[in-house]
């Protein structure tokens, strides 16, 4: 049987800064591809490395809230979850990537280790 914890306000913040540490992490990592395409790699970096402290600053209270009431491993499947979930619509809308399948198996197995980071906690 699955126990996740119970559903409190340290959870729903920890998903919360979690998420939008995502967004910036997403766009820090891929949003040169699309914009600064035509900068030297050691631009887009520090463009990077900009964007990447605000990510930083939401991430690290976010585990440290998180880690009050979740686990380690499952601090980790929820940021492996959010980050899909952040990056998939990120993908197609922003980045005009295609919908694939791999995205539908990608999901499929992190429920399995939700499931499984979850199970009799």
């Amino acid at each position: 049987m699955i126990s996740l914890p119970p559903f409190s306000s340290t959870v729903l913040q920890t998903a919360l800064l979690l998420a939008l540490s995502n967004l910036f992490m997403t766009v820090a990592w891929y949003a040169h591809l699309k914009h600064l395409n035509d900068k030297p790699w050691w631009f887009a970096a520090l463009a990077s490395w900009g964007v990447a402290l605000f990510e930083y600053l939401l991430q690290v209270p976010a585990n440290r809230i998180g880690y009050t009431q979740l686990s380690l491993p499952q601090l980790k499947i929820m940021q492996e979850v959010i980050t899909l979930a952040v990056f998939v619509p990120f993908a197609v809308f922003y980045m005009r990537e295609s919908m694939s399948w791999n995205y539908l198996w990608a999901g499929l197995c992190l429920i399995g280790a939700v499931y499984f980071i979850f199970r009799g906690a």
